[in-house]
């Protein structure tokens, strides 16, 4: 066998490998939480008086808490409310018992308000409990906001996040908390800080959903000049920046029910064109307008990540910035490494079965996305 041909098999082989090992890795959490999670907070108030709005995922809540499986396992919205109501009191000790605020040196009590909720993120049911807080003391040195929800020693999951944002005696601001750093002090968290949090946020977010690496990959697969994928990547990015800052501000919204499968539809319609040879023609043709329109519907997949409120969201507007340029930067990155290794790929006797090889598996784990994801609740 050539030289040539040992390579082009070798290729072909590392990228029917990587191909199928992402297929693997996508299909078992698409409507489960992965192994990590992002608890978020809404916190207002002044003052001695403050509230705390919590979303949780639901399953991991009643797993921590210790109830029995019919409790964690409910999947029905129906049931799961009624989980809620009646483990109402194990729920609240457990929250009140890892998430804390405090004024000045001295902390808050917490008091349940109402019956939890539940709605739904990106495809998976999360609790929504809200406490009123009554603080003591004077109030020297502001107030504070602790969280140690879901810790790695329940095993559960791993590195979880708390995104916090705060209106908090005129001062609004956002913060991400996690183990290494599970204590925000109003007034004192920088801008800068701010800005590196939510960065890395979005960096996170992007590499943990499968389902925007798929469609990026595809892009990717198709195209084959770097001003094809320079054009195109633009076009993405411009597309679900515009959706992502209108979601996140609560100007724009489209249930999760229609968002998610149509995510996992637009990497079946890009990934199917790679099978049939439609990338030819890039700028002028079909492609640019799929993709910028795609785009679109990725911004409000993005934006869901977050959840801001619009109260106050101008404020926040920094804290959306960073999260969507930890996006843009991982994005980047992405197609720094792949394009390369992709051209080379196109130079060998394999370049055709390699589509093939990587667009198969993108196909089958997409549409297995999109049935699934037709069942969410509008």
């Amino acid at each position: 066998m050539s030289r040539r041909r040992r390579l082009s098999a070798a290729v072909l082989a590392l990228a029917c490998a990587v191909a199928c090992a992402l297929g693997v890795l996508a299909a078992a959490p698409a409507s489960a939480h992965d192994a990590t999670t992002k608890a978020h907070a809404t916190v207002t108030g002044t003052g001695a008086d403050v509230r705390v709005v919590l979303d949780l995922e639901y399953d991991l809540l009643m797993k921590s808490a210790w109830l029995y499986a019919e409790a964690y396992d409910a999947k029905e919205r129906a049931e799961q409310l009624r989980q809620l109501k009646k483990n109402h009191a194990a729920v609240v000790d457990y929250i009140t018992r890892r998430f804390a605020v405090a004024y000045g040196d001295s902390p808050c009590t917490p008091t349940p308000v109402g019956d939890a909720d539940v709605r739904t993120r990106d495809g998976v049911a999360f609790a929504v409990v809200t406490l009123a807080y009554r603080c003591a003391g004077d109030g020297d040195g502001g107030h504070t906001v602790s969280s140690a929800i879901f810790p790695d020693a329940e095993s559960f999951v791993h590195s979880t996040q708390t995104i916090v944002g705060y209106t908090l005696d005129g001062t609004t601001g956002s913060a991400v908390l996690t183990a290494a750093n599970p204590t925000l002090r109003v007034g004192e968290h920088r801008a800068s800080h701010q800005v590196g949090e939510f960065f890395l946020l979005g960096a996170e977010h992007l590499l943990s959903g499968l389902d925007h690496v798929f469609f990026l990959l595809a892009l990717l697969i198709g195209a084959r000049r770097a001003r094809d994928v320079v054009v195109t990547a633009s076009a993405f990015t411009a597309a679900h920046s515009i959706t992502f800052l209108l979601a996140a501000l609560g100007i724009v919204h489209v249930p999760a029910g229609i968002v998610e499968p149509v995510i996992a539809v637009s990497i079946i319609v890009v990934a199917v064109a790679n099978l049939l040879g439609r990338d030819e023609d890039r700028l002028g043709g079909w492609r640019l307008p799929i993709v910028f329109a795609f785009g679109l519907v990725h911004g409000l997949g993005f934006a869901s990540a977050l959840d801001i409120e619009e109260k106050g969201s101008w404020e926040l507007l920094l804290s959306l910035l960073s999260f969507n340029a930890g996006i843009e930067a991982t994005q980047l990155l992405i197609i720094a490494v792949l394009f390369p290794l992709l051209a080379l790929l196109r130079r060998t006797s394999a370049a055709h079965w390699m589509t093939a090889a990587m667009s198969v598996p993108i196909v089958a784990v997409s549409l297995y996305w999109c049935v699934d994801r037709i069942a969410l609740p509008l």
